[in-house]
């Protein structure tokens, strides 16, 4: 990168940084539930579903129009499921997200039930003909513009990994491959972590998809640990891009680092307890807030810079927004 393009790289993030409010990024969240198999697989997949969408418009505050839940059967719950989770309901409820979402915007498509890979694919069981991992590829392809977030919590949902994974994309699995396909406990945890103050490790007021996911992953060791069961599920994140998922992010240049700027909040951070009467405190805040709209930015003139120079600037925002969080939680503590 030349000297001059380098400094029109630099003034164009810091004009995009006083401008963040115009870049405010929003949030969709779809929950799909497939299949249940049984009337207690249905009751259980359902808790689950409920406690994502009731995260997101309570906890997260985002609109009724932005949480969408489709389900094996809508008349479960009229309040919550606003249709069936067939493959053409899917595809409509997809093709309406995409048409909604601005760029920037940040896409949130949660699978909850049961995998299978008998065919040889990993695929997700609906009411009707199943979608495969090549399937929801081509789905996620129409949020070109957004961040993706991609969450299969079924059996065989490791297979899902490589299929996803791609720019801006954030995959989830609960099972490290198509072969681990007994029944995954890994979205009860999961959903319970977007509402659980403990899960919030920063105490940054939110969850974000790396806490959710590491605060997951630990609870569904400990259930099989505590019921003395073999672990049979592992889950995994890849959210850079190569498709290799890890149980274990945050190695330098590996998989996490994206992850843990992503919320489902529909604005900034949530009020810091203590800011009102320490000063300390609210300056801490209050630059935490000014690196995320500099993220925000940045990630805004993403295509207008070198991926070199690009890279860089993500990362030293990351890094210090990681060190502003936990000079934040070291002062909320005492």
């Amino acid at each position: 990168m030349t000297g001059a393009w380098r400094s029109l790289a630099a003034a164009a993030v810091l004009v995009l940084a006083f401008c963040a409010p115009a870049f405010a990024q929003g949030s969709h969240v779809l929950v799909i539930v497939g299949l249940g198999g049984d009337h207690e697989n249905a009751e259980r997949f359902h808790r689950w579903a409920s406690a994502i969408v009731d995260a997101a418009r309570d906890r997260y505050a985002l609109p009724p129009a932005s949480v969408v839940y489709l389900g094996e059967d809508p008349s479960r719950d009229t309040a919550r499921i606003s249709g069936r989770s067939t493959r053409d309901a899917v595809d409509a409820a997809v093709t309406r997200l995409a048409a909604a979402a601005r760029p920037g915007d940040r896409v949130f498509i949660v699978l909850i039930g049961h995998g299978a890979s008998a065919t040889g694919e990993a695929r997700f069981n609906l009411p009707g003909p199943d979608l495969a991992a090549a399937d929801f590829a081509r789905l996620a392809g129409r949020f070109g513009a957004q961040q993706v977030v991609f969450v299969n919590t079924a059996s065989a949902s490791g297979g899902f990994v490589a299929a996803l994974t791609g720019k801006d994309r954030t995959v989830i699995a609960a099972t490290r491959t198509d072969g681990e396909r007994n029944q995954t406990r890994f979205g009860e945890f999961f959903a319970e972590a977007l509402a659980a103050d403990d899960a919030d490790m920063d105490k940054d007021g939110r969850v974000s998809m790396l806490e959710a996911f590491t605060w997951a992953r630990r609870r569904v060791a400990e259930s099989y640990e505590r019921d003395g069961q073999l672990l049979t599920e592992h889950a995994v994140i890849d959210d850079n891009g190569d498709g290799k998922g890890t149980g274990e992010p945050g190695e330098p240049g590996g998989d996490g680092a994206v992850a843990r700027t992503l919320f489902l909040a529909a604005g900034g951070s949530q009020p810091v307890p203590g800011a009102d009467a320490d000063p300390e405190i609210r300056g801490l805040a209050e630059k935490r807030q000014a690196l995320e709209d500099r993220i925000t930015a940045l990630k805004a003139s993403k295509e207008k810079m070198e991926p070199a120079a690009y890279a860089g600037e993500l990362e030293a925002l990351l890094i210090d927004l990681a060190r502003t969080n936990a000079a934040i939680k070291e002062k909320v503590k005492r």
